[in-house]
Formats: C-alpha cells, sequence, structure tokens
C-alpha cells in the first residue's frame, strides 16, 4: 500500500500487510511545501499480540520531489505523547524569546 505520490496530498503513512492495516494515518499537517516537504503525522499502529491498535503515535517526515515522485528523505519517531509536549514547549519558548 506504500506507493508513490505525485501530489502532496496523496502522501500517505498508511501502511498494510497481508490485509491488515499496520500503520493507520490518522491526521497530518504540512509544514513545508515544494521540492522539500515536510509533514507531521497522527497515527497509531497495529499491535498483533493486543490485536488493536496502539495509543497515538506522532512522526515527522520529509519528502523530495524527483521526477514528479515525492519519495521519503528522512524521518523522526516522536517516541511518546511526553517528548511530543516537551517539544511543542521548546519550540513554544523559542519562538517567544525571538519576539
Amino acid at each position: 500500500m506504500n506507493r508513490m505520490a505525485s501530489t502532496i496530498n496523496e502522501i500517505s503513512i498508511d501502511y498494510e500487510e497481508e490485509d491488515i492495516l499496520i500503520v493507520k494515518e490518522l491526521d497530518r499537517v504540512v509544514l513545508s511545501k515544494g521540492a522539500w516537504t515536510t509533514i507531521i503525522f497522527k497515527y497509531q499502529q497495529w499491535e498483533r499480540a493486543k490485536e488493536s491498535y496502539s495509543a497515538d503515535k506522532y512522526t515527522i517526515r520529509r519528502y523530495r520531489k524527483m521526477n514528479n515522485e515525492y519519495r521519503p528523505q528522512s524521518k523522526f519517531n516522536i517516541s511518546s505523547k511526553d517528548q511530543a509536549a516537551k517539544i511543542v514547549g521548546a519550540l513554544q519558548k523559542w519562538t517567544e524569546e525571538s519576539e
């Protein structure tokens, strides 16, 4: 289910294996557009042992458009809600300091 995207709207982190949606994209925010595109995703991951989806997770992904297709270049997975809150807090502090 991971196919190349030719537009930003076609980019998805949904991932399916053996008819099970392993990574389920819940939401996204496009942080930057262009030849280099950055998107933050909210998602859940299928946990086979529990036969249910995980708590919400977050990932920031960078894509580069080459030959009319967006190709993944890098990613950063935010490991927990606590880490997400710390990132938000740091960015909020730094942006307020620079005003």
